[in-house]
Order: structure tokens, then C-alpha cells, then sequence
């Protein structure tokens, strides 16, 4: 029972010492579309979580792009109408069994 506890515990120093890098690697830097750039030399304007600030990105798409909503194509239903004649009689004047509506 103490191997048991010896290994959770190493386990459990483990995931805390890999939990700070992988929050780091999650986070994702975007370029921030400007025309100034009033960051030190070899930064740029960028974009994490909404903030800007100046750095390096490490994504290729700018935030605002992210988060547009994607607008859906109008469709378009072409409207198809029947047209119907008026009866016609198919028989001549005069026999008997016609009708004229």
C-alpha cells in the first residue's frame, strides 16, 4: 500500500510540474491589424485573449478574424408556378354527351 501511495504522489508532482507548460502552450498570440506600430524595435502589435500588447505572434491569423461570425450564403428558391388551361371540349358542337363549363 505504500508503493501505491509513493506513485500517486510522484504522479501527482508530475502533473504539477507539466501543468504550467501546457497552459502555456495553449495560449495563442495573435497578430493585431494596425498601420502604427508604436512597439520597441522587432515587436508588434498582438493580440492575447482580447488584450494588445506588443510581442511575437505565434498564430497566422489575426484576432478579429477569429472571432467573426461566420455569415451563411442567402439561398434562393426559385419559385416554380404552374399555369392551367382552360377546359377545352374535345368534342364537336352539337354531339351528344358534350358539355361546356
Amino acid at each position: 500500500m505504500q508503493k501505491f501511495y509513493g506513485l500517486a504522489a510522484a504522479a501527482a508532482l508530475g502533473l504539477m510540474a507539466a501543468l504550467p507548460t501546457t497552459a502555456l502552450a495553449d495560449v495563442k498570440i495573435y497578430p493585431y491589424a494596425s498601420s502604427e506600430n508604436y512597439c520597441p524595435a522587432g515587436l508588434q502589435p498582438v493580440t492575447i485573449s482580447g488584450v494588445i500588447c506588443c510581442g511575437t505572434p505565434n498564430t497566422g491569423h489575426t484576432y478579429q478574424s477569429v472571432k467573426a461570425h461566420p455569415v451563411a450564403q442567402k439561398k434562393h428558391h426559385k419559385v416554380v408556378r404552374k399555369t392551367y388551361l382552360a377546359k377545352q371540349s374535345h368534342c364537336p358542337i352539337g354531339t351528344k354527351g358534350c358539355t361546356f363549363d
